[in-house]
């Protein structure tokens, strides 16, 4: 996980798997195109030519573009083609779904509006979440038995010399969500301590005009060359 802090305290969550699939599809996109360019005469080679900039556009917003930024004024989520700012007042926590969720929550009215908004630069595994569910009660089960009997006060596990299994290691390749989570409700946390009394606002949200043109301006290109 890319989470490197400026010393404003500026914080960035993204994966470094992502970043890496952008810049080897970049390489990839430009040295055939400089080859089309260079041999390419024919119709199927223009097809082929705008077949790379369209898949470019969308291997950029949706890995290049991800990403989580923390800093003292709020929470900024760019997600492929929509940017979401959220001020620390307004984050009411964060869930580790397939999608890491933020819940926002900010008065309106007489009441509190509610809104999710959902992070594609942070992923949670089901299966490492019911692996470590799974782990938390082998563990309960020995603890359990190992307090009610056995050899010197341990029971069965002290006997063999065992203890509770260790944490897994942390995956280098893939974003910590739990980690994010923490970083994030220690933000939200600190923020409302030092300004107790601020007020929450909506959250606001945004199309990015340049990731949207990536695709589609691409998508309309190549449709058109294919059908003339």
């Amino acid at each position: 996980m890319s989470d490197k802090q400026s010393p404003e305290g500026r914080q960035v969550f993204r994966s470094p798997v992502a970043v890496l699939i952008w810049w080897l599809w970049l390489l990839f996109a430009v040295g055939n195109l400089i080859d089309l360019a260079v041999q390419g005469r024919d119709h199927v080679s223009l097809v082929a030519a705008f077949i790379l900039v369209f898949v470019t556009g969308i291997v950029y917003v949706t890995a290049q573009r991800p990403r989580i930024v923390a800093d003292a004024d709020g929470l900024k989520i760019v997600n492929p083609v929509r940017d979401h700012l959220v001020g620390w007042a307004a984050v009411a926590g964060a869930d580790p779904t397939d999608l890491l969720c933020v819940r926002c929550e900010w008065p309106e009215g007489d009441g509190t509006a509610r809104r999710t908004i959902y992070s594609w630069a942070v992923h949670s595994s089901r299966r490492r979440q019911v692996a470590a569910e799974m782990r938390t009660r082998r563990q309960s089960r020995q603890g359990s038995r190992g307090g009610v009997g056995g050899t010197g006060g341990y029971g069965w596990a002290g006997a063999l010399g065992t203890s509770a299994e260790p944490p897994p290691q942390a995956d280098p390749l893939r974003v910590d969500a739990d980690r994010v989570i923490a970083t994030l409700t220690a933000h939200a946390e600190q923020a409302r301590l030092d300004a107790p009394g601020a007020r929450a606002g909506a959250p606001a949200s945004t199309w990015d005009l340049t990731a949207v043109a990536s695709v589609v301006v691409p998508g309309l290109a190549l449709l058109i060359v294919a059908l003339t």
